[in-house]
């Protein structure tokens, strides 16, 4: 997976975090605070499965090369 389809995805999913969030505070709170809390423990789960998205495969770009590359 290359760095900018992991950027996009990051992005997409902290996004929605952030909407999760707006909109259980400001929205959903109003008809149901329990919708609103169980809302936030999803976009609370969010995060961690970006970060995880993000960096996957970063480390395979910043490997020093093998013996192999170096001789071609």
């Amino acid at each position: 997976m290359d760095r900018r389809t992991r950027h996009r995805r990051y992005f997409w999913l902290m996004g929605t975090c952030l909407v999760l969030i707006l909109l259980a505070w400001n929205v959903v709170r109003l008809w149901s605070t329990t919708a609103a809390v169980a809302m936030s423990v999803v976009a609370a789960l969010i995060p961690p499965i970006a970060a995880f998205v993000g960096n996957q495969g970063a480390l395979d770009e910043s490997a020093p090369p093998t013996l192999d590359e170096r001789e071609r």
